[in-house]
């Protein structure tokens, strides 16, 4: 039999919790409720979920501090709710390595619906996707790494997942939108240019000039990760 999916709330609310304790314990998950930040970072640490709902707002250390802890080591999935919808909240959640994004008041319904995409994508679905190793490079999505001329290079989440995604995909065309939907939301609504910014910080990290692959911009489209044959 397998084990039920285990699902840290963090959330200061207690409308909400209950809300979705009810509606997650329906869905087959076991449901653990934290209603302040430290505790919550202590509960993670204690008894390690396989998904997180965090709240911003909090007592005792935000949101912001509990996603920063959490990914300095983990790559739990994490599921942001906060009743901000600046893009700028998504795109600083994002960049600290959220997996996705909820609005206050929001359709339970919806929340599993995100759930159960979330942990999809959480999932490989084939091991030999994790890691790819081309000339100079490797790219290491398992271990969150990548070694680029013998050195590891430190990329942030969103930019380590961006160039995995166009990596596994040789020479294949993707669109700003596609991209965003790819790695950010299915349904994240900020500037198509915050895939310009992370495409320029993986390029000023890795360099652009390379005789066996590059990043190449595809004007008026998107990008590719373009592999020579030699």
């Amino acid at each position: 039999m397998n084990k039920p999916i285990k699902v840290l709330v963090i959330e200061d609310d207690s409308y909400i919790c209950d809300l979705i304790n009810l509606y997650a314990e329906k869905s087959g998950y076991k449901v653990s409720v934290a209603n302040d930040g430290a505790t919550g970072l202590d509960m993670f640490h204690e008894s390690p979920p396989d998904l997180v709902i965090l709240d911003i707002m909090l007592p005792e250390m935000d949101g912001w501090e509990v996603c920063k802890e959490i990914r300095r080591f983990d790559r739990t999935p994490i599921i942001m709710l906060t009743g901000k919808g600046e893009s700028y909240d998504k795109l600083k959640g994002f960049d600290l390595g959220t997996d996705d994004y909820l609005v206050k008041p929001f359709d339970p319904n919806e929340l599993m619906a995100r759930i159960k995409a979330v942990l999809r994508r959480a999932k490989p679905t084939l091991d030999t996707n994790q890691i790819i190793e081309l000339p100079l490079l490797e790219i290491n999505l398992h271990q969150y790494k990548v070694i680029y001329d013998e050195k590891e290079i430190g990329l942030a989440p969103k930019e380590m997942e961006l160039l995995h995604f166009l990596a596994i995909h040789p020479n294949q065309v993707f669109t700003r939108q596609q991209l965003l939907e790819q790695i950010w939301s299915l349904d994240f609504e900020g500037d198509p240019r915050t895939v310009d910014v992370h495409i320029k910080r993986i390029r000023d990290k890795l360099g652009n000039a390379n005789s066996n692959w590059r990043v190449k911009t595809i004007r008026g489209v998107g990008y590719k990760f373009e592999v020579y044959s030699h």
